[in-house]
């Protein structure tokens, strides 16, 4: 049976995104993701089946990983070759360049995640997708938290998870430093989905 991952960048104090949830963490002066870093990223997504997206985070990848600008990258190949799922409301299909398009879930997103859980042998990770994470958070459904500490501060923002979520408690898993001063912790949830 697979577990949900959620793999999110957040900011020094603590904001996966600004106040709108849109990703701001990288610009032209920020570090972006370092090689060790991304190799360390590609060895997990080995044990991974699936990629789960919101709408406006498949529209952020599709707009650079199935593309030419990617083909420097390590994840490239890994990214666009996964089985990828885009959950909208607003979207009736998702390209992904010459690859095969994402499935698109117009609902139901935690029915499907439960499914896909107990059908999978592998994982499904989610990257960004603010509003969907929450969701999954509420519903019980997140087995694994990755966080990317990016040495930036956003003063205010959006948070990992969604107002109100408490958990029993967070077991930390591993912990990773990298140059340009990333730092990788991995946390397993106590709240687990009801299968």
């Amino acid at each position: 049976m697979g577990e949900l991952i959620v793999h999110q960048f957040v900011s020094a104090d603590g904001f996966a995104g600004d106040e709108s949830g849109e990703f701001a963490l990288f610009d032209d002066t920020s570090p972006n993701a370092t090689f060790q870093l991304d190799q360390e990223t590609l060895e997990r997504l080995k044990g991974v089946d699936t990629i789960l997206l919101g709408a406006n985070t498949y529209r952020m990848f599709a707009a650079f990983w199935p593309t030419t600008d990617s083909d420097p990258e390590v994840l490239a190949p890994r990214i666009n070759e996964l089985p990828k799922i885009v959950v909208s409301s607003t979207l009736e299909e998702a390209p992904w360049g010459e690859f095969e398009p994402a499935l698109v879930l117009a609902d139901g997103a935690a029915d499907a995640v439960r499914r896909l859980k107990a059908d999978l042998a592998g994982d499904i990770i989610v990257w960004g997708s603010l509003t969907l994470t929450d969701t999954l958070f509420r519903e019980g459904l997140v087995d694994v938290v990755r966080l990317v500490i990016v040495p930036r501060v956003l003063g205010r923002g959006r948070g990992v998870f969604p107002d109100g979520y408490t958990d029993a408690g967070l077991t930390l898993v591993r912990t990773g430093s990298y140059d340009a001063g990333l730092v990788d912790i991995e946390y397993r949830t106590d709240r687990k989905a009801s299968i």
